[in-house]
């Protein structure tokens, strides 16, 4: 039976603490890290389903914090719900998976493939997001097997509060 294999090792760089970070970890800059331009270069995913505006912090290897501006205009939000429009939690799982994206495909070993979804366990939706909101989500590497399958710890934010959460297991498929 083969074991997992810990990510965040002593060789791991260590993020920079800020005495002003919320508690999923973005700092109160908001400094753009990657636009989303350089996003398009790292995922595959394209509008309707690009779901991430901006990363504001990334560690190599370790985690990144993304923005979702959430609008009005969005697709989703003509059927769910009519008069009064709310983000279907499948899309807050997926936004944070991409934000995990961009970690998993920056790996030396896995750099240029493709990762699916494989599983996810533990979520909990805590809040509506809705137009208008801001949602911040991280995506921190827990563990990577056979350099193949991978999971994350992610949380989505509004106004420092936790909107969702839940581990994401990934696949290498190309």
């Amino acid at each position: 039976m083969s074991t997992l294999t810990p990510i965040n090792s002593s060789e791991s760089p260590t993020p920079v603490a800020d005495k002003h970070q919320s508690p999923n970890g973005a700092t109160a800059t908001g400094k753009t890290i990657f636009t989303v331009e350089d996003i398009q270069k790292l995922l595959p995913h394209r509008y309707p389903f690009a779901l991430v505006d901006r990363i504001i912090e990334y560690v190599p290897g370790e985690r990144a914090v993304g923005i979702k501006n959430v609008t009005f205009n969005e697709p989703h939000f003509q059927g769910h719900f009519p008069g009064r429009p709310i983000m279907p939690g499948v899309l807050i799982v997926e936004a944070m998976a991409q934000v995990g994206g961009v970690v998993l495909t920056q790996l030396p070993e896995v750099e240029g493939g493709l990762f699916m979804f494989a599983g996810i366990d533990k979520v909990r939706f805590r809040r509506q997001v809705v137009p208008g909101d801001q949602l911040v989500m991280s995506a921190e590497l827990l563990c990577v097997k056979r350099r193949r399958f991978g999971k994350m710890q992610a949380r989505a934010e509004v106004d420092g509060q936790l909107a969702a959460e839940g581990e994401l297991m990934f696949s290498l498929v190309d």
